[in-house]
C-alpha cells in the first residue's frame, strides 16, 4: 500500500468518486456536490487555510488501485487542551489493515506539526458542514452531513480513537401537536402588542441579517468558546442562501421592535441534490430551478435557534416556535422536521430539543486520539 497525495485532475476525480464504489449498494446513501468537496481544498474560498494548513491522500493497493482516502489538517483557532490537529473526508474499504496505513500517515504528519492528538472525522472548516462519524440514524443524510458505512466505527475504535463528544439530532412529525406549554406560551405573548413574531421577507433581507447578528452576538458570542459575528458575514451569508429561503419557515421575535430571538431553519436541500448525481453545472442549476419550482421537499432543517439571556426561561422560546407552527402546519408543505446536530456537552439545548416532542433520529461522534497512549482521555466540557 502507498499514500499518494491529491494534486492531479486524475487524483481528483479518484478522491470524489471512491465514495461512489463504497456507497453504490446502499439506497439511502446521497452524493455530495462535488463543488462543495472541492471548495474544502481551495485556498480562494476556504478562509480557514489562513489559520492553518490541509493536504489530502488516496491510499492505493499494490495494484494501483485507490481503497481509501483521507485529509490532515491544522488550525490555529481549533483551542484544546493539548495541540490538535483533524482528519476528514475519510474513506476506506472495510480492511483495519487499511484504516490504520491511513491513520498512521496522518498521525506523523500532524507530529511534525507540533500536534499532539487528532480528532476526527471532522472538517477543515465550520463544524455545520462535514463533523462527525454517522452512527446511529442511516437514513437519508442531511444536507452536508457526513454519511458513511456502519463499519467504519470500528475502523476508528480499533486503532485507538475515543469519543470526545456526541453530536445528536432531533426529529418530529410536522402534523404532531406540541406540548401544551408551547400553547400557553403563545396566548401569554400574543396577547402583548410588545412581542411580534415575524417570518423573514426576502425583500428585506439585509434587516433580517442585522438582527439575526445582533441576536446571536447577545446569545453566543464568549459563551462556551464562541466568537462574535460581523455583520457583513451574516450579509453575505444571507444573500447566498437567499434562492432556497422559504420564508415561512424562518423566524424572528422582537420586543418593541428590538430583535430577541431566532429560529432559523431551511428545506432540506438534500432532497433536490439526490437527483444530480454530485454535479452542478449549467445543467443541473436548471434542473435544481425546476426540482424547487415543481418537485417536492418534504423535510425541512433546523439550523439555529437562539433567545437573547435576558428573555430565556420566560416562554419567549415557545411563542416563537408556535407562532412559526401555525403557519407551518397550516400550509402542510412539509412532512419531517429535524434539527442539526445538537453536541452532548450542551445539556440545556438537548432539554429544549427534546421538550419540543421529539425523538432522537441520529447519532454522529467526534472522535479523539491522543498521541501520547498513557495520557488521561477527558472528554468535552460541558456548557450552559
Amino acid at each position: 500500500m502507498q499514500m499518494q497525495e491529491v494534486k492531479t485532475r486524475e487524483d481528483i476525480k479518484q478522491f470524489l468518486e471512491l465514495l461512489v464504489a463504497l456507497n453504490k449498494d446502499n439506497a439511502n446513501w446521497i452524493r455530495p456536490l462535488d463543488k462543495d468537496i472541492e471548495e474544502v481544498f481551495d485556498p480562494a474560498k476556504n478562509k480557514f487555510f489562513k489559520k492553518g494548513e490541509c493536504t489530502r491522500w488516496l491510499l492505493k493497493d499494490a495494484q494501483g488501485k485507490v481503497i481509501g482516502r483521507i485529509t490532515a489538517f491544522t488550525n490555529s483557532q481549533y483551542k484544546n487542551e493539548q495541540p490538535t490537529g483533524g482528519i476528514g473526508f475519510f474513506e476506506c474499504i472495510n480492511d483495519q489493515t487499511a484504516a490504520n496505513y491511513m491513520f498512521d500517515h496522518c498521525k506523523r504528519w500532524l507530529q511534525q506539526r507540533g500536534m499532539q492528538a487528532m480528532d476526527g472525522p471532522i472538517n477543515f472548516g465550520e463544524r455545520d458542514k462535514w463533523w462527525g462519524l454517522l452512527v446511529e440514524g442511516f437514513d437519508e443524510p442531511l444536507y452536508g452531513m457526513n454519511y458513511n458505512p456502519e463499519y467504519y466505527k470500528d475502523l476508528f475504535y480499533n486503532y485507538g480513537f475515543e469519543v470526545y463528544y456526541e453530536q445528536i439530532c432531533f426529529s418530529l412529525k410536522v402534523k404532531n401537536r406540541l406540548q401544551e406549554k408551547f400553547y400557553e406560551s403563545y396566548d401569554k405573548y400574543a396577547q402583548l402588542p410588545e412581542y411580534k413574531a415575524k417570518h423573514i421577507d426576502k425583500s428585506r433581507l439585509e434587516k433580517f441579517a442585522k438582527d439575526f447578528t445582533i441576536i446571536y452576538n447577545k446569545a453566543w458570542a464568549g459563551h462556551g468558546g464562541g466568537k462574535e459575528l460581523e455583520e457583513k458575514t451574516v450579509q453575505k451569508m444571507f444573500k447566498t442562501m437567499k434562492p432556497v429561503i422559504d420564508e415561512s419557515i424562518m423566524w424572528f421575535v422582537y420586543h418593541n421592535d428590538e430583535p430577541i430571538g431566532f429560529w432559523v431553519n431551511l428545506p432540506d436541500l438534500n432532497q433536490y441534490f439526490k437527483h444530480l448525481k454530485g454535479k452542478f453545472g449549467l445543467l443541473q442549476k436548471l434542473y435544481f430551478l425546476w426540482l424547487k419550482t415543481f418537485g417536492k421537499c418534504t423535510r425541512f432543517v433546523g439550523l439555529v435557534f437562539g433567545i437573547i439571556p435576558e428573555y430565556q426561561g420566560k416562554g419567549v422560546d415557545g411563542y416563537l416556535i408556535m407562532s412559526g407552527a401555525k403557519v407551518i402546519q397550516k400550509q402542510a408543505k412539509y412532512i419531517d422536521y429535524e434539527m442539526q446536530w445538537i453536541g452532548d456537552f450542551n445539556p440545556k439545548m438537548v432539554s429544549i430539543a427534546e421538550n419540543l416532542g421529539t425523538y432522537r433520529s441520529r447519532k454522529l461522534q467526534t472522535l479523539r486520539y491522543l498521541f501520547d497512549r498513557e495520557k488521561e482521555f477527558i472528554r468535552h466540557p460541558m456548557i450552559g
